[in-house]
């Protein structure tokens, strides 16, 4: 298994794509949607599904690009889809860009839902706080997880001051982590890669 980042929308969102065994899968699409297109032709493999750690519009934003050019499933929670349909309104105001709104329809997530790239194995981890429907990817035989914006390198985490987050929830979603084995590689949405080790040592 191979993990391509790259670094999308002014907001440098992490978008990942996993290629193993000619296949690719793509977590994260948030901006970019032609630059995305352009790396997955130039790994020369098959993307089969695109998955969004969580709706905010930086984790989003090229996913009606992507689908109506390969054709392939998306997959967001449920609790989420709020999110996604003002996505448009939300990059405006943050950003101050002009989007047009996604209208790609979701296929919904759930916990343990699984995932395969070539022989890869992934799972669904049901992890809210950031947002009600954030969710992380895991997979025990690379040992690796995406986490969106759960968690991040040097012991930052997911914001929590927005109406509908949840500090009480992002606390119990952290500590459902730490229970990974330490060597677990963790690919945040934004910034440099850690592990569950090095999360565990940090004071927060």
């Amino acid at each position: 298994m191979k993990i391509h980042t790259l670094s999308v929308g002014q907001l440098r969102t992490n978008c990942y794509l996993i290629e193993d065994g000619g296949e690719v899968g793509i977590v994260d699409p948030g901006d970019d949607g032609d630059y995305i297109l352009r790396k997955i032709n130039d790994i020369k493999a098959k993307a089969v599904w695109m998955i969004a750690t969580h709706g905010h519009f930086d984790h989003v934003l090229g996913v009606c690009e992507i689908v109506l050019a390969l054709k392939i499933p998306f997959y967001l929670s449920s609790k989420d889809i709020f999110l996604l349909e003002k996505a448009k309104k939300s990059a405006e105001y943050f950003i101050k860009a002009r989007v047009d709104p996604i209208l790609a329809k979701p296929q919904p997530v759930k916990d343990g839902l699984g995932f395969l790239i070539g022989k890869s194995k992934f799972r669904v981890i049901e992890t809210p706080g950031h947002t009600p429907g954030g969710i992380s990817l895991y997979c025990q035989t690379g040992k690796v997880l995406f986490c969106g914006d759960l968690v991040f390198a040097r012991g930052a985490v997911g914001r929590t001051d927005f109406e509908y987050a949840s500090s009480e929830d992002l606390a119990k979603s952290i500590k459902k982590i730490l229970k990974l084995p330490d060597k677990t590689v963790v690919y945040p949405g934004h910034g440099e890669n850690t592990t569950i080790g090095d999360i565990k040592k940090e004071p927060n």
